[in-house]
């Protein structure tokens, strides 16, 4: 009798534990998505912000061989991405999206030559691509070359719209990761809460016994630490599985993170299971710790 109460109870903690894990798993798994949402956008924005074209015209006297020495020089700027020579052949193509038709009309009238000088055209670093360090840089660059850049030409309404959708997607994303950080902190609590219920007793035994506080929670604690990394793994294997699903039916969202991206979304997961379940650990302990023996009842 007393070997099948042992083995009774001893199921119904083994069950305890894997309701807090999943629990903990898919709270995580929600978290996860709201977090990797953001990464995602963060990697589409610093790509808008990198497509965006700055152009460099000069002065008539200088020819092809200046202006190409300078092109060389620009690749070494820190803001800079990639520069390239656009000739005016090539200036001319895009300015009539390739129309040869046109193309020919405009070099009749010119005799045989397009009309448009040479530029270069370069792209900035995400980190810069703000219209204030664009201004700053636009200054460093006329400074650099005086008397040779005439002219430095970029769409100014382009810029200034991805970095203002960027700050309202923040205040979207922090706004939603606030609610479910609370919302994950009151469900993993009263989870982990009704898994130590069945522990009460032995706390309150251990503490009877002369046992201190602290060594009462030092295995409860080690134990949700425990919980918050295997399901922080399980949260992330989730993940994996549901940007797998999206890419797979949905052939318009590209989902590509670096290995940084990875490494923040696995290590944001990891931190705030094992807080989060360290926090509410704490907080039950607490309450069965000062409890008397008759209110365990």
């Amino acid at each position: 009798m007393a070997k099948g109460i042992e083995k009774y109870n001893k199921r119904g903690l083994q069950t305890s534990y894997v309701s807090v894990i999943v629990g903990i798993s898919l709270v995580l798994f929600m978290l996860g998505m709201v977090i990797g949402t953001y990464l995602w956008f963060e990697n589409l924005q610093n790509a808008s912000k990198e497509n965006i074209e700055i152009d460099l015209f000069f002065d008539p006297s200088l020819n092809n061989s200046d202006i190409k020495f300078i092109e060389q020089d620009l690749k070494k700027f820190d803001q800079i991405k990639e520069a390239w020579f656009v000739s005016p052949d090539r200036a001319l193509e895009v300015f009539n999206d390739g129309n040869s038709a046109e193309i020919n009309a405009i070099k009749e009238i010119y005799e045989g030559e397009s009309p448009l000088p040479p530029s270069i055209t370069f792209h900035p670093k995400a980190s810069i691509a703000t219209p204030e360090a664009i201004k700053a840089l636009k200054t460093e660059l006329l400074a650099a070359y005086p008397n040779k850049i005439t002219e430095i030409n970029y769409n100014e309404q382009e810029l200034e719209n991805v970095n203002l959708g960027f700050l309202k997607a923040i205040y979207v994303f922090a706004i939603l990761a606030f609610l479910l950080i609370i919302v994950a902190f009151a469900i993993i609590n009263n989870t982990i809460r009704l898994s130590l219920y069945s522990k009460r007793f032995t706390i309150k035994t251990m503490q009877l016994v002369g046992a201190k506080p602290r060594f009462i929670r030092r295995p409860f604690l080690w134990h949700s630490i425990l919980q918050g990394i295997i399901s922080a793994v399980l949260g992330m294997a989730l993940l994996t599985g549901a940007f797998f699903v999206i890419e797979s039916y949905f052939f318009s969202i590209d989902i590509d993170y670096t290995l940084t991206n990875l490494g923040i979304l696995f290590g944001s997961l990891l931190a705030l299971g094992s807080v989060i379940s360290i926090l509410s650990t704490w907080f039950a302990l607490n309450k069965y710790l000062r409890k008397k023996l008759d209110d365990l009842y």
